[in-house]
């Protein structure tokens, strides 16, 4: 059963998300927060697998509640989910080490397959928002794809394999059945490559697949 907290300060959202994740089999919604403190005292409390987190709270904003989270509950998978997609949000998200960044307004199946993945171990971006980030951030696009693929040549055939499948967005125990690995080896290649790329989560690993060119090697 995947336990998961909610946090957004709109009754109706709340609701509506909810509902959604309770209709899913192996979803289980342990709490919900209206506001980042009630937010991080939740996920103290409850220490669920994954916690939902809109950005715009009183008391505490999303991403503050979010650094908490991530730095008193560190095995909470975190999502944000909001309506804004602005670039200083998805960074600073990035840099807190959240496992994905989903918008309200991306399809219901979007959600329920971003909240398995971060359950597995995996990451998620909506697919507005990643296009977002492969495209703005680190300055000129060749420029970026340039320094990938320099960081990807120190990783070993079968790690561009394990990175490849990892920024397709499969969870450990999919990369193993595709390569044929346990999910013990396949913890330890995720572990190598985000130290030979210098990345702090699955998230940015991601990330530089993509500007690698990687991704399509999945098939």
């Amino acid at each position: 059963m995947i336990r998961v907290m909610l946090a957004d300060d709109e009754t109706m959202v709340r609701v509506g998300i909810s509902g959604i994740l309770a209709s899913v089999p192996g979803i289980e919604v342990v709490g919900e927060a209206c506001d980042g403190a009630e937010a991080v005292e939740l996920a103290q409390r409850h220490r669920p697998q994954v916690a939902l987190i809109d950005i715009q709270m009183p008391k505490l904003d999303g991403l503050s509640a979010a650094e908490e989270i991530r730095r008193t509950v560190p095995e909470t998978g975190l999502i944000i989910l909001t309506t804004f997609s602005q670039d200083e949000y998805i960074s600073r998200a990035l840099r807190i080490g959240t496992n994905g960044f989903l918008l309200k307004s991306g399809n219901p199946y979007e959600l329920i397959a971003g909240v398995r993945a971060v359950a597995e171990g995996g990451a998620c971006l909506s697919p507005k928002v990643a296009a977002r980030v492969i495209n703005s951030f680190g300055g000129e696009r060749r420029t970026r794809s340039d320094l990938a693929l320099r960081r990807v040549e120190t990783l070993t055939e079968r790690e561009r394999e394990v990175l490849a499948l990892l920024g397709a967005g499969l969870s450990n125990a999919d990369i193993g059945r595709r390569l044929f690995l346990v999910e013990g080896t396949v913890k330890v290649y995720v572990s190598t490559i985000l130290t030979k790329l210098n990345v702090r989560n699955r998230v940015q690993a991601a990330i530089v697949a993509y500007e690698a060119g990687l991704i399509g090697d999945t098939t």
